[in-house]
């Protein structure tokens, strides 16, 4: 998949089916949508081309500033989209000028004159133009003066299991990563670089890499213990991870730390992307450090389970 910022980098396209929309997580709904525009896309001879906006919307137009946290960086949502095999991402940078546009104005100036569209692919609830006044009816009503054929995505198709993004915020807020996955269709994942903590689960045993995640719009699943897959360049290893100030060590800083299993290596600077699996149990304020080592092995034990369980279901 080739990302892009300006028209001009397209070149001649053949016979372009478009779509376009934030696709935050790429969840099974927005599944429903892209891997139509792909399919259309070769059944026409012709190239997929999503559209999608950065930075969020709502980040610009002050809805959710400083709450609104994304199940995606935008560089998953790249990854996540060339899976499913999309030919182009136009990348816009979403400003107020750009949302001033009317619905016509981004028919004219986005559709018709940047991409030459020949099919748009829109789903039955998506809204575009200034106040999102542009919707389905919009653009079949004027399908024969704007010369590209409409297509929409029914609520059928789209809410089958009634998925939203808002509904997967909502289910990693409260640590139910379980729910999460079955609306994204696959798990819950974040990445980061590995930084250097206090050490002190190296004493108990437990070993642990902290990770920074630079995204600070990125949504941090709630705090607790969790089963997870971990993946290290080409390698993925089995582990267990905590989120939270570890009050155990009267901490007041929130942290992301895995115990990755079966592994001793220094990857300092590296990155490393996680796979939440499953809940294992609330951050516990434990009176001594062993009485935290003893529950790290029952933590160890609980995680292979569910772990294996997961590993088993997906062969």
């Amino acid at each position: 998949m080739k990302v892009i910022d300006h028209f001009e980098e397209l070149g001649e396209l053949k016979w372009p089916v478009v779509t376009s929309g934030t696709f935050d997580g790429v969840h099974s709904g927005h599944l429903k949508i892209l891997e139509g525009l792909v399919s259309q896309a070769k059944l026409n001879g012709g190239e997929s081309v999503v559209i999608t906006y950065w930075p969020h919307p709502k980040f610009i137009l002050g809805k959710g500033t400083s709450t609104l946290k994304l199940l995606s960086t935008f560089d998953e949502k790249v990854a996540l989209m060339d899976k499913i095999g999309v030919d182009y991402l136009l990348k816009v940078r979403f400003s107020k000028e750009f949302s001033e546009l009317t619905p016509e104005a981004f028919v004219q100036k986005v559709l018709i004159s940047g991409l030459r569209i020949r099919k748009f692919l829109i789903g039955y609830d998506h809204r575009f133009g200034k106040n999102q006044l542009g919707d389905i009816q919009f653009l079949t009503a004027n399908k024969d003066r704007f010369g590209f054929d409409v297509a929409e995505i029914s609520r059928l198709d789209i809410d089958q299991i009634g998925v939203s993004s808002t509904k997967i915020r909502s289910a990693l807020f409260s640590g139910d990563v379980v729910t999460a996955k079955h609306y994204l269709g696959r798990y819950f994942s974040l990445s980061g670089i590995v930084t250097k903590g206090a050490q002190i689960g190296r004493k108990l045993g437990f070993p642990t890499a902290n990770i920074f995640i630079p995204e600070i719009y990125k949504l941090i699943p709630a705090d607790g213990v969790y089963a997870v897959f971990v993946s290290l360049e080409l390698r993925h290893f089995e582990g267990m991870l905590n989120i939270g100030v570890r009050p155990t060590l009267n901490g007041n800083l929130r942290t992301i730390e895995v115990n990755i299993f079966d592994f001793n290596e220094d990857i300092y600077g590296n990155h490393l992307s996680i796979e939440f699996v499953g809940y294992i149990r609330h951050e516990i304020k434990f009176n001594h450090l062993n009485d935290l080592k003893i529950q790290l092995a029952i933590d160890k034990s609980e995680a292979k389970k569910i772990l294996g369980i997961n590993r088993l279901s997906v062969k």
